[in-house]
């Protein structure tokens, strides 16, 4: 389900003007209570009733308020903080883009504040309304899905906000990533011209890794129109790891009718699958083919190399670094929407 329709102006037609700030007054006044028990029950939320707790949290929502964790005019000019939301820390596929990101923001005299959600949209919303308290200069968070809360109070916040690692049509403000649609009908499309007829698509945590889940519908589609099988999917739950590359090769390769070929989600699956491969004497791609997403440096130097979809991470990272500054230094980007793009990664592993 797409959260992102909120109503309104269109989203890509940002207001950049600082609207009046919400204050601990306006918050009291909505629930009825004194100012300083809306301080009580956002900081101490031990020293008032649960109903008291109750009518303030629905006064906070209603109105947007941000506790202004910066007094005076810190807080009106912003920091030279810009926090950066990911999904995860641990996921190699993220890694590159915060350098990138921290290498360009700290060159130009900024600090970066690091947050993961752990794929969790509701997450992201509470460190989203964490991290405004602190009057960053402007915000990069990942993808373009989000709580309509965290879209409507990001439009109207007023400053520069970049969603990376995801290209649509609709962003906040401004947005650098791939296609995740086109990435998935591309590999579709290089295994079918290889002359493989049944193909698997293995991911994990796409409950929650929609990105995943995009690739793997572009995949099914063109499958689909290129007249082949494409409903056969292995899909686990925990968060990407070799062992799930391990057991996604096992599993497809006890199937009735195994699967000429593996499309793994990302990189770090079909690495544990092509070890698996290698320890069994399974012949890649002989007996079976397996590729990736990612491009990652170990892709390079396993037997036989991966095949593979590469995304330039590094380059997403400095690219979304540098339009947010570009817009702190008063410039209107040329272009507020990027696809990066990405390269097919011939190895000998399909």
């Amino acid at each position: 389900m797409d959260n992102r329709s909120t109503g309104g102006e269109p989203r890509g037609r940002k207001r950049h003007r600082d609207k009046g700030r919400v204050t601990l007054s306006d918050v009291a006044r909505e629930a009825g209570v004194a100012p300083i028990t809306v301080s009580r029950a956002l900081n101490t939320p031990q020293r008032v009733s649960k109903q008291v707790k109750a009518r303030v949290d629905a006064a906070v929502e209603a109105l947007g308020y941000v506790p202004n964790l910066i007094a005076g005019g810190l807080a009106s000019a912003g920091t030279r903080v810009i926090p950066v939301i990911v999904p995860s820390l641990s996921i190699l596929t993220f890694i590159e883009v915060v350098h990138g990101i921290q290498q360009t923001l700290e060159s130009a005299g900024y600090q970066m504040l690091l947050a993961s959600t752990d794929f969790d949209l509701d997450r992201e919303a509470q460190l989203v309304n964490t991290v405004l308290g602190y009057s960053p200069s402007g915000v990069i968070l990942t993808g373009l899905r989000h709580r309509p809360a965290v879209i409507e109070r990001l439009r109207e916040w007023g400053r520069p906000v970049v969603e990376i690692m995801e290209h649509g049509d609709d962003c906040i403000d401004m947005s650098v990533g791939v296609d995740g649609h086109t990435l998935g009908r591309s590999m579709a499309d290089y295994l079918a011209g290889r002359g493989y007829q049944r193909m698997l698509f293995a991911g994990s945590n796409m409950e929650r890794d929609y990105r995943a889940r995009q690739r793997w519908q572009g995949f099914r589609d063109r499958l689909t129109e290129l007249g082949l099988e494409a409903g056969l999917l292995l899909e686990y739950e925990q968060p990407a790891s070799y062992r799930i590359g391990v057991e996604a090769l096992d599993a497809a390769l006890k199937m009735p009718e195994p699967p000429d070929a593996i499309h793994f989600s990302n990189d770090i699956l079909a690495t544990g699958a092509l070890l698996e491969a290698q320890r069994r004497g399974v012949r890649i791609p002989e007996q079976i083919a397996v590729t990736g997403y990612l491009g990652l440096e170990l892709g390079e130097f396993l037997n036989p190399s991966l095949t593979t979809l590469s995304v330039a991470r590094m380059q997403m990272g400095v690219e979304a670094a540098s339009m947010l500054l570009a817009r702190l230094a008063g410039e209107t980007p040329t272009q507020s929407r990027r696809n990066i793009g990405f390269n097919l990664i011939e190895g000998g592993s399909a």
